[in-house]
């Protein structure tokens, strides 16, 4: 798409040997739960027409040889994503992520979980024949229910693929839905930043359904989250998955709750947005390439109806302005931070290392650039983690005081028209 990047190519670079050299610590499991799970961000360099490599080149054992390559320098780096197959219970059906899965009990390490995975579900070979492992990113423990309920510790790697003539990938029907390399360059672009707005009244009212998800729903709305709109140079179908079932809204459903129609388009697929945990992961790669302006893009999370979305800006208003003032302060660069949704991660929390206590950051994933030996030093709250540390007991708070006025609105307008009903009745 892009072309010519040598730039990008340099950055990617200094960055995989900062990564690889600097490798992030491990997050012990919670006592709660000893679930793990293991994600692969893999790049591949697309080589351009005018600098095609050759068919029969030698094996790259090291990052240096491979950035050394004519092809590569002159090459488009792009990131593999898969959409997750439409299955039913499935809190991330359909959702945009990196190719992974829990760890299993024969699996040596994290990392081997990670290997595993991507084979089973887009039979990509990550062996040192095809491809170099390039350190990793911070790992985080995954909570849900505002985070109150850990779920797994979950461990993201990092692959470079040094084949350029690597086999068609093999999608797994049950999980997989389709997948796409998507260029570097437009992940880093300030014009795919979008927003993505999801339904979170099943999560509010602890996994409630049929009607009591329909008046939550009817009263909070939809949650809108920070998103990159994802443009794929190739893309691969999985025919065998279970098809995602097109949304028809309600245009006056639309209209009410505050949302906007999103009708299906003609070949019944939806946008491919990347959000939530998985925009955390990619976000703590984007944060070591330039421009390192994810967090001037970034925006706190709210919700659709306009009586909701006034309260918390009011109620947060202060919190906000004091948390950019802690912003303004930190002078050392930090581990990234993003928000995550409902699908959050830990709260900040020290842990030993060495000799010294460093802070865990509670929400990881987007910042304003990162060293990657920064654990070597004491760490710091991220950036977007510092403002995001306490929002979301404010949120609760602003969506409780929102509903209790639309409740107080509804019965003093009940109460004027009973009035109003007697009085007529006796004149």
């Amino acid at each position: 798409m892009s072309g010519y990047t040598p730039d990008l190519v340099t950055s990617l670079h200094k960055a995989l040997a900062g990564l690889t050299e600097n490798q992030y610590p491990t997050v012990e499991s919670p006592e709660t739960t000893k679930k793990r799970a293991s994600v692969a961000l893999i790049i591949r360099v697309q080589p351009h027409y005018s600098h095609w490599p050759d068919r029969d080149a030698e094996k790259v054992t090291d990052l240096g040889s491979f950035f050394q390559k004519d092809w590569v320098k002159h090459g488009d780096p792009e990131v593999l994503f898969i959409k997750r197959a439409a299955r039913k219970g499935d809190r991330w059906t359909s959702h945009i992520a990196l190719p992974g899965g829990r760890r299993d009990p024969e699996d040596e390490n994290d990392l081997a979980a990670a290997i595993r995975e991507t084979r089973e579900e887009v039979g990509l070979d990550l062996s040192e024949d095809n491809a170099l492992q390039a350190g990793n990113l911070p790992q985080r423990v995954v909570t849900t229910h505002w985070g109150r309920v850990p779920l797994m510790v979950l461990c993201p790697y990092i692959f470079l693929v040094t084949r350029h003539d690597v086999p068609p990938l093999k999608l797994q029907p049950t999980e997989v839905a389709s997948t796409h390399w998507v260029p570097l360059s437009a992940l880093l672009s300030a014009d795919q930043r979008t927003e993505v707005h999801e339904d979170v009244s099943n999560r509010l009212a602890n996994q409630e359904t049929g009607v009591k998800r329909w008046m939550l729903r009817g009263m909070v709305g939809q949650m809108i989250f920070s998103a990159i709109r994802l443009l794929p140079s190739e893309t691969i179908h999985c025919n065998a998955s279970p098809a995602e079932k097109p949304k028809s809204p309600s245009n006056l459903l639309s209209w009410l709750l505050g949302t906007k129609p999103q009708l299906a388009p003609a070949n019944h697929e939806r946008p491919l947005l990347l959000w939530g945990l998985t925009l955390g992961v990619v976000g703590d790669f984007l944060d070591f390439l330039p421009p390192h302006d994810a967090l001037r893009l970034w925006s706190y999370p709210t919700f659709t109806p306009w009586d909701v979305r006034l309260v918390i800006w009011l109620m947060t208003y202060g919190f906000k302005q004091r948390k950019m003032r802690e912003i303004s302060q930190i002078q050392a660069r930090s581990p990234p931070a993003v928000e995550v949704g409902l699908d959050a991660v830990s709260p900040p929390k020290e842990t030993r290392h060495g000799s010294r206590y460093i802070h865990r950051a509670g929400l990881t994933g987007i910042s304003t650039g990162v060293d990657p030996a920064f654990f070597r030093t004491e760490l710091k709250s991220s950036a977007v983690g510092t403002m995001l540390d306490g929002y979301y007991d404010i949120v609760r708070r602003a969506v409780a005081l929102a509903l209790i006025g639309r409740t107080s609105v509804a019965m003093a307008f009940l109460a004027w028209v009973i009035v109003r009903y007697r009085r007529s009745r006796y004149q």
